[in-house]
């Protein structure tokens, strides 16, 4: 156990290494001392970043003085955080140290190998935090709900993130798996999408094991609407990310 445990260490630290030596986004290095973005309200890019993906993997944590907001994803996809980490440091609302592979025991036991950072504590943050997250009246715990602020910053980045950065398979349509949502979020998601784009989705259930308690949403963007959902999201879909949109990106 002690070898396979020096051997796993090994590997990711070679793999670290070669991310550092060949990152291909370019951060322009700066000291967060140097930051005048904690004065102000926050400008519509850095929105539209949270909120795309706060609707998938991204999550924000209250703490003393202020709120963060942490970004993850599995280490298959790491392309794409060094982009979304890249965009987060140049408008300076992060380290710019590159993330690093980490590993942790998924629900099964396996052991998964992931990404994360996260962004520097704001004031400003709070609004998001209270914005995305409701008091449980059972137990007091927060949880999540979608903001009518998506109304304003689902924004075509907004849209271009949420793809991206969700677990979403194409399949003739494009689905993206919705963890944590009540139907009334997906039944409000589904109307904006529509009313503010034209693009028509449908909601799934994907309930396997009737637990409803745990109800997973997904929902499907149709055939029709995938053009129209490309022309809006293809200026910002990096080159890794495209295959989620297969033939119908420009």
């Amino acid at each position: 156990n002690m070898y396979i445990a020096l051997n796993m260490f090994y590997i990711m630290m070679m793999m670290n290494m070669m991310i550092l030596m060949y990152n291909k986004y370019i951060i322009n290095m700066i000291n967060k001392k140097e930051m005048n973005n904690y004065i102000g309200p926050l400008n519509m890019d850095i929105m539209s970043i949270i909120y795309g993906s706060m609707l998938s993997n991204s999550y924000a944590k209250k703490i003393k003085g202020g709120t963060k907001i942490i970004f993850q994803q599995e280490n298959m996809h790491n392309d794409y955080l060094y982009y979304l980490h890249s965009l987060l440091a140049n408008l300076g609302y992060c380290n710019t140290n590159l993330p690093i592979i980490k590993t942790k025991l998924n629900k099964k036991g396996k052991i998964m190998k992931y990404l994360n950072f996260e962004t520097w504590k704001y004031k400003s943050f709070n609004y998001i935090f209270m914005d995305w997250y409701k008091k449980n009246k059972l137990n007091m715990n927060y949880i999540k709900v979608l903001p009518k602020s998506l109304n304003m910053y689902l924004t075509p980045l907004a849209l271009a993130i949420w793809i991206m950065d969700n677990n979403c398979k194409f399949n003739k349509k494009l689905m993206f798996f919705m963890n944590y949502f009540k139907y009334n979020d997906m039944l409000f998601l589904k109307n904006l999408l529509y009313y503010k784009y034209n693009i028509n989705t449908t909601i799934y259930n994907n309930n396997n094991n009737n637990n409803l308690n745990n109800t997973q949403y997904i929902i499907y963007v149709s055939k029709e609407s995938m053009p129209t959902l490309n022309k809006i999201v293809s200026p910002y879909i990096i080159p890794s990310m495209k295959y989620k949109l297969n033939n119908y990106l420009l």
